[in-house]
């Protein structure tokens, strides 16, 4: 059975994982911004994003708990996707805030 400082590694792995995803999704939203697209390109480019992000996470949860699904990992995961819009959120205000000064 794993430690309690392996659990918590496992769990920054997986907040880290979870901006990782979340950041990438901001990339392709930008991406979106700067040149348009259809609904059948964004239909497609979020079908690739879903099974990449599905591959990624399936290999930091067989590389960080053996292919063990834990309830701190999706915890992690989630907590991290949230903690990057809470950064994003908060870098547009600042430059925004800038922009206006």
């Amino acid at each position: 059975m794993p430690g309690l400082k392996e659990e918590l590694m496992v769990f920054v792995m997986a907040v880290i994982s979870g901006a990782i995803v979340r950041l990438a999704y901001r990339c392709i939203a930008c991406f979106r911004n700067i040149i348009r697209h259809n609904l059948a390109a964004i239909g497609i480019e979020d079908l690739i994003f879903w099974i990449g992000s599905a591959i990624y996470i399936f290999v930091q949860i067989y590389h960080t708990s053996d292919g063990s699904i834990r309830w701190h990992f999706v915890l992690g995961v989630v907590l991290g996707a949230v903690l990057m819009t809470g950064f994003f959120k908060t870098v547009g205000k600042s430059v925004q805030k800038n922009l206006h000064a």
